[in-house]
């Protein structure tokens, strides 16, 4: 490749770096979403195992977080605040469900879970990107910033 145009490609993803961050947190959030619909609901191809009964603790206040939290980062409202919930909540179901069983994820199914928390941790910290609906609550100059 060019080297010219290898830059200029570089350089056009740094620039769309906060629409790849929205995509991002968009799908996480869609997914992260459908996995409490699918337990709460019984929808999506039903829970993986036994539905919780309301209230149960913490099958069914985790498939809660799922779809709220889920729903809040995809549009992007809030989005730092319940990727943080998010994130502790599957870092919560890989060390009390997945990691007794063994040491790995791959050994202990908890590849979701720790995707997930480190997905979320991501978006904690970089923050929703462009197309958040928190950007309608904000003072334009604070998102004229961070566009550039």
């Amino acid at each position: 490749m060019n080297p010219r145009r290898k830059a200029a490609f570089v350089d056009s993803l740094f620039k769309d770096q906060g629409l790849f961050l929205a995509l991002y947190r968009i799908v996480i959030g869609l997914l992260f979403a459908c996995h409490g619909a699918a337990t709460l609901f019984e929808v999506l191809g039903g829970p993986q195992g036994q539905a919780p009964a309301f209230g149960q603790w913490p099958g069914w206040w985790a498939a809660v977080i799922q779809l709220v939290g889920g729903i809040l980062v995809l549009l992007g409202l809030a989005a730092r605040a319940a990727a943080v919930i998010c994130s502790g909540t599957m870092a919560y179901a890989y060390f009390v469900v997945h990691q007794p069983q063994a040491l790995f994820p791959i050994e202990n199914g908890g590849e979701k879970a720790a995707l997930f928390c480190w997905g979320f941790l991501l978006i904690a910290i970089l923050g929703p990107g462009r197309w958040a609906l928190s950007a309608a609550f904000t003072p334009s100059r604070l998102v004229a910033e961070e566009r550039t």
